[in-house]
């Protein structure tokens, strides 16, 4: 699987959530695309990744 743009081994099936959470990323902050389409949030619980898939995680920054 590719993570922005680095190649990362999933050991098993796991949901985007699972992987989000298990990375450090909190879900309220950030916005992901998976294999060139934006995941809803209410989605993270139901999307299985696997090794196929290419993600790209954009974190918000607040700022002034």
């Amino acid at each position: 699987m590719k993570v922005n743009g680095e190649t990362i081994t999933l050991s098993k099936s796991v949901s985007l959530m699972e992987f989000l959470e298990n990375s450090g990323y909190k879900a309220g902050r950030i916005a992901v695309e998976r294999n060139g389409n934006i995941v809803p949030k209410q989605s993270y619980d139901s999307v299985m990744l696997t090794e196929a898939d290419t993600l790209e995680i954009v974190h918000f920054v607040g700022g002034g």
